[in-house]
């Protein structure tokens, strides 16, 4: 099928339907995630009940067969895969994010990747971890990366390194140039197939890299033929949101089997828990603060998609809170789910607890650097002081 027929096919894709279709998807999600954790990655049906959706285009371009759907409408899809699985997620979420960078790259990449098939996956891992030496026309490229979520399931792979005398870039690698190392065995989100990515003195083109400069002032190459608002956004609001929104999503679903919990104990009858601080005063607390956390997700987003439709630069002051806002996602998520696995009782110390999958999941997502909001907040609450960014990544 031609870019174009697929995309004139999948116009019908709106998020509506996507959305049903998710709904329908969540019971199989939830059946398949202890299969999902014992095989350490998502499902291949599970993959490719999403592909078949069209989940994986949400943030492709239209000329590439892509449906180019707002941010908003992406995240609140990714939020309901991890109400059933947040592993599934997890990885699915990081891997159609990407489209989202390939748009802002050279065509040339695009075209690599996306010629083949619109269809085609990549993976990433955006530790600095290469060693980059500058040739004609490209750059010698070497080196190994961890958490590459999803790779078993992607062809291309987006690694990360400081290129000698200019700064950081992301290196665009076919599954004919790396290797994938068998390294996740992990404490949670097991079934995101996080493993390492080994690349031995491979050519890279120059095309076929994105320089993190492009990406934070806007001036990306891909602009030139991508030029819908979506792609206009800065990409690291995009990838910062991938890794932290799943989370609410966990927290939504750990707090419809908390309540399940707690009411097959009360015989079905709530008014015997009036008086239970321990049970109703959580859960407020806990819808509150997921409440809270997906309301400013939509949000920023919702700023800053009309800021770049007026066509108007997005205050970089703005760009730094929202960074430190999604930093504090996985913070905010661990609070609510600790607090009900405290008083969830004694079947939730047993491995087959979905609570406890949750509570796992969510400290092992604490790990990830983009959810540490130590330097975000020091970043932050300095530039509200009028001290200068430090930070290129948002």
């Amino acid at each position: 099928m031609s870019a174009v027929a697929a995309s004139e096919s999948n116009a019908t894709n709106n998020f509506d339907t996507m959305m049903a279709a998710i709904k329908e998807l969540q019971p199989v999600f939830r059946e398949r995630a202890p299969q999902t954790r014992k095989e350490r990655k998502v499902p291949q049906a599970s993959i490719d009940a999403l592909q078949d959706i069209g989940f994986f285009l949400a943030l492709q371009p239209k000329r590439y067969g892509g449906l180019e759907m707002r941010p908003q409408e992406f995240f609140k899809m990714q939020i309901a895969i991890a109400e059933s699985c947040m592993s599934t997620a997890w990885a699915s979420g990081i891997i159609a994010v990407h489209a989202l960078q390939l748009a802002m790259m050279d065509d040339r990449a695009q075209q690599a990747v996306w010629n083949e098939s619109i269809h085609t996956r990549i993976s990433s891992s955006y530790a600095p971890m290469g060693k980059v030496t500058p040739v004609e026309g490209g750059f010698r490229f070497s080196g190994r990366w961890g958490w590459s979520s999803g790779s078993d399931h992607c062809t291309w792979v987006l690694l990360g390194a400081i290129v000698p005398g200019e700064g950081y870039r992301t290196f665009l690698i076919p599954k004919s140039d790396y290797e994938i190392v068998d390294t996740w065995h992990s404490m949670g989100l097991e079934g995101t197939g996080s493993n390492d990515i080994v690349v031995d003195d491979v050519f890279v083109p120059d095309y076929m890299t994105h320089k993190q400069s492009d990406g934070f002032a806007g001036t990306n190459p891909g602009l030139a033929v991508n030029d819908a608002p979506l792609y206009k956004l800065p990409w690291a609001q995009s990838f910062i949101r991938v890794v932290s929104t799943p989370a609410i999503g966990a927290c939504k679903a750990t707090v419809d089997l908390y309540k399940h919990a707690v009411l097959n104990k009360a015989s079905g009858d709530p008014t015997k828990l009036a008086g239970d601080t321990q049970v109703v005063e959580r859960i407020a607390a806990a819808e509150n603060t997921i409440d809270e956390m997906e309301a400013i997700l939509l949000r920023n987003f919702d700023t800053m998609m009309a800021q770049v439709e007026r066509g108007e630069e997005i205050p970089l002051q703005d760009r730094v809170r929202y960074r430190y806002q999604a930093s504090l996602v996985i913070t905010k998520s661990i609070q609510v789910i600790d607090s009900l696995f405290e008083v969830a009782g004694g079947h939730s110390v047993f491995n087959d607890s979905e609570i406890q999958q949750r509570f796992r999941d969510v400290h092992t997502a604490r790990a990830h650097v983009a959810n540490n909001p130590t330097s975000f907040a020091r970043n932050f609450g300095g530039v509200s002081l009028g001290m200068e960014n430090t930070d290129f990544f948002i």
